[in-house]
């Protein structure tokens, strides 16, 4: 068999055009052209107030952490099952991740739990749409108006999904998405911020621009701009916007593919789901998914290792996600714990992702043979 990779970058033709167009336009640095219909496109597919391109999604999250105005000792909930960014974010300021568990169900945030993990320290929380399915936002939502606490969603695997029919990233206060090479759409680094809470919009264009008021002055609302909070540079460049560009014009495309690849792998797994070999996974009625990534929970750590291992055998690359935060170094450094974390653990062990890319297609029933023949049932 053909060696079959996990991720594989899709292009769709119009990429490297639009990069010579940013040349042509005599800007490659950012908040050109290409960066403002990326912008105009998101606020328009989420219905955020604002949205703001940014060279990553954890680049993002650190101007969520300082919108949140986080201070030396504020507690933010997030689950321990996401990746480093989610927490370091708030870390840098000084701020204490607390990990609470996972659903079993959809392996986001338990909301069920959060109540019990807030304290008088608590600043915000930061549910995370695992695979592009939304966690339980009007529970959450609700929990943070009773504590008047800010909602920041880590929707980097979220784009184009929706929870309730409302796009994930535009429910909570802010939202981060991604746009690496692994997700949907893609821009090799990228990301964006969507403030969805119009007080933080100027702040949130004053920290993406170093601190300083420049977008004011542009619009001509200062005569000069200069340095007035603090901040960093943010943005990302008008090659890496025009790379964006070409994907979002394609976004339905490209999104109904993945879903017509993760609806074959669906179908086909069933029968060894429903002989006990494996679990798939579990959208809930109120959630739109996005197909960003498609997973197997198997039985435990040891099967996970031998099912990676075989199937790498036969030229079939899968991988794991994630070695939860709470137990790395750091996160027993600067976090704490609330509650017991027991679908973490007991999840994180069991989890395989099998290939999903835009190409897959052909490869894709070799793909399931072969998974097949690991189990030793080719129904």
């Amino acid at each position: 068999m053909t060696s079959i990779p996990f991720n594989k970058p899709h292009i769709g033709g119009k990429e490297l055009w639009y990069i010579a167009q940013a040349h042509a336009n005599g800007q490659l640095a950012g908040d050109g052209r290409f960066t403002q219909r990326c912008q105009t496109w998101l606020e328009a597919r989420t219905g955020a107030r604002k949205a703001l391109l940014t060279h990553s999604c954890t680049a993002a999250l650190e101007m969520a952490a300082l919108l949140a105005d986080i201070q030396p000792g504020d507690e933010v909930i997030l689950p321990s099952y996401t990746f480093v960014s989610t927490a370091n974010a708030f870390v840098l300021r000084g701020g204490v991740p607390v990990f609470v568990d996972i659903r079993p169900d959809t392996l986001n945030l338990d909301e069920t739990r959060i109540e019990a993990a807030i304290t008088p320290r608590t600043r915000a929380i930061v549910p995370v749409h695992y695979a592009g399915v939304g966690c339980e936002m009007d529970a959450i939502m609700a929990i943070a108006e009773r504590h008047d606490l800010l909602v920041i969603e880590d929707a980097a695997q979220g784009i184009m999904s929706a929870y309730q029919g409302r796009p994930l990233g535009s429910i909570g206060h802010l939202g981060c998405l991604s746009f690496h090479e692994t997700k949907n759409l893609i821009s090799g680094e990228g990301g964006a911020l969507l403030i969805n809470d119009p007080t933080l919009i100027a702040r949130a264009e004053i920290i993406r621009e170093k601190g300083t008021n420049r977008s004011q002055f542009f619009r001509g609302q200062v005569d000069k701009y200069t340095w007035v909070d603090i901040g960093s540079s943010y943005l990302p460049g008008e090659i890496i916007a025009a790379f964006l560009w070409a994907q979002m014009e394609e976004a339905e495309d490209i999104t109904a593919r993945r879903l017509a690849i993760w609806d074959r792998y669906h179908q086909a797994l069933e029968p060894l789901e429903r002989a006990g070999r494996l679990r798939r996974p579990i959208i809930p009625d109120s959630c739109t998914h996005n197909a960003h990534l498609y997973y197997l929970l198997l039985d435990s750590l040891e099967q996970r290792t031998a099912f990676i291992d075989r199937l790498k055998q036969d030229g079939v690359n899968c991988v794991f996600h994630y070695v939860p935060l709470h137990a790395s170094p750091q996160g027993q450094r600067c976090g704490r714990i609330a509650g017991d974390l027991e679908n973490t653990t007991r999840l994180a062990d069991r989890l395989v992702r099998l290939p999903l890319w835009l190409g897959l297609e052909e490869h894709q029933p070799a793909v399931i043979e072969t998974i097949r023949r690991v189990f030793g049932d080719r129904a």
